[in-house]
């Protein structure tokens, strides 16, 4: 069992924000990487999505700046995408209380003006690297106050192409600050590449990177491609709570999403060819539960932290195996239960088989019987499965009225 946040080694002010905001018990990663940075070491850790990782750095930041007298920027973190960058600050604002100031950020998307002038008395930064590195060519920014430097996600940034970027950040702080370097994933090259940016640092992992976490039930539905959408719908009406669907292109999500809302379903999407506005509001409506159906690229949902996802829905597989892993990461969260479902075509089955050899896993196959065609008239389309995949589930059927539906779109 875990120790709750006033056993650990931190201030009662800190305290207090945290139970005020409901954070009474500490997670493994919280419990083990908080007091490890509050020595003033720099750390190297390994944990799935959804471990409470953005609160075991954002402690020991709330912690430094308490005792940081005078002007100037002393915490930095950067991370993958605008949206991570958001929710960062969101939660350092539940923990700043009324003695720390506002974090500043600095992302694309959002007023430059206001960025700036966010800038002249912030303490701490929360950045993507793109823009943090254009801040700093045109010598909007100063970094030279910097005590800690956090890279969250360390592994998507990497995989973003922001090692130029974070480089040149790095160049210009501090030699003695504090580095604290969060990753999903540290491969053997992943490790070679951090490792230039922390020294002498403590090494914590708390379960299998490469494996979907305990508290999610996986399966893999074998279903023919055009029954893909009359299964997706049936699963989505059947779910109570919120529900993320991945596809892998942009078209493929802006068409997914007006064939499910020509169905009666509320969804949004998330894409990069959205506008910054556009994303926030999907996001934010899917947060609060407005819209209880997000579809989403790869790229656009790196670094999106939404909790109580249900059901996370693979509709199209992954180009990469660890892409399956940080989809189905969504869900599960911080000890939550949930469900991920993958659907796999018959032209998917080698694709298939060759993500499930490369990640270690065998999941538990459901097989979808029946040419939706031949059912649209006549009756439903039934999925297949043992007690051990879905215990405690009805066989899935298809009403006739629905298939209609995808017989007149």
């Amino acid at each position: 069992m875990t120790p709750q946040f006033s056993e650990l080694p931190i201030s009662k002010y800190v305290q207090e924000q945290l139970s005020t905001n409901n954070f009474h018990t500490s997670t493994p990663v919280q419990s083990s990487a908080i007091p490890a940075a509050l020595t003033g070491k720099d750390l190297l850790a390994t944990a799935q999505t959804g471990t409470g990782k953005t609160l075991a750095f954002l402690i020991p930041i709330a912690e430094r700046l308490l005792q940081t007298r005078g002007a100037g920027i002393h915490a930095l973190v950067l991370v993958p995408t605008r949206e991570l960058a958001i929710q960062v600050e969101q939660q350092f604002d539940q923990l700043r209380g009324r003695k720390l100031r506002k974090g500043a950020l600095v992302i694309g998307g959002a007023s430059e003006r206001q960025q700036i002038a966010a800038l002249k008395t912030a303490q701490f930064v929360i950045a993507t690297p793109g823009r943090l590195e254009d801040f700093l060519r045109r010598r909007l920014v100063k970094l030279g106050d910097v005590q800690v430097l956090v890279l969250d996600e360390a592994d998507r940034m990497l995989d973003m192409g922001f090692l130029p970027a974070i480089r040149r950040i790095a160049e210009t702080l501090p030699k003695t600050r504090q580095t604290l370097c969060f990753s999903a994933t540290l491969d053997p090259a992943v490790a070679h590449i951090v490792g230039d940016f922390v020294q002498n640092p403590l090494r914590i992992a708390f379960g299998s990177t490469s494996k979907p976490a305990a508290s999610v039930k996986l399966q893999a539905f074998e279903v023919a491609s055009n029954q893909r959408l009359a299964l997706l719908q049936r699963l989505l009406s059947e779910e109570d709570g919120r529900c993320l669907v991945f596809v892998r292109t942009k078209r493929g999500a802006d068409r997914l999403t007006r064939q499910l809302r020509k169905a009666g379903l509320a969804a949004g999407m998330l894409h990069g060819d959205r506008s910054q506005s556009q994303r926030n509001a999907a996001l934010a409506d899917f947060q609060n539960g407005a819209v209880p159906i997000l579809v989403a690229t790869d790229v656009a949902s790196r670094g999106i932290h939404v909790d109580a996802v249900a059901h996370v829905i693979n509709y199209e597989l992954p180009q990469l195996a660890e892409d399956l892993i940080h989809r189905v990461g969504r869900t599960g969260r911080i000890g939550a239960t949930g469900t991920a479902s993958v659907f796999v075509a018959h032209q998917d089955r080698s694709d298939f088989r060759a993500i499930e050899r490369t990640l270690g896993l065998k999941i538990e196959r459901v097989r979808v019987d029946g040419e939706l065609a031949a059912e649209e008239r006549s009756g439903p389309v039934v999925v297949q499965g043992t007690p051990a995949v879905m215990p405690g589930s009805k066989m899935v059927r298809l009403p006739g009225e629905v298939l209609q539906r995808y017989a007149a779109g």
